[in-house]
């Protein structure tokens, strides 16, 4: 089992900056993934940015340049840098980390931080 407590969201102007952050517990296997996605009202969840435990990034198109992700291996937390934020941005932020078992894909989940960019 892995527990991730996330921290971070609040109430940003555009343009603004947040930092966002998720600590692992429990039974940290590797290789594995952390990451960040987010859920927007009326809108599916998506994927905001990874990191592998082997130092890989992705983001998703619309962050690029103005989202940072990186991590602490020692410290099992992540991290998602967001500057220039804008209305787009605003959403229900998760936690994700996630590592291929023997028997197949695990998945965990954050309780979520809400970020919210207005005037």
């Amino acid at each position: 089992q892995v527990q991730l407590v996330e921290s971070g969201g609040g109430l940003v102007q555009p343009g603004g900056s947040l930092r966002l952050s998720c600590a692992a517990s429990g039974i940290i296997s590797s290789p594995n993934t952390m990451g960040w996605y987010r859920h927007a009202p009326g809108k599916e969840r998506e994927l905001v940015a990874t990191s592998t435990s082997g130092g890989s990034t992705n983001y998703r198109d619309s962050v690029k340049g103005r989202f940072t992700i990186f991590r602490d291996n020692a410290k099992n937390t992540v991290y998602l840098q967001m500057n220039d934020l804008k209305p787009e941005d605003t959403g229900v932020y998760y936690c994700n980390f996630g590592y291929w078992a023997l028997t197949g894909r695990r998945d965990y989940w954050g309780q979520g931080t809400q970020v919210t960019v207005s005037s």
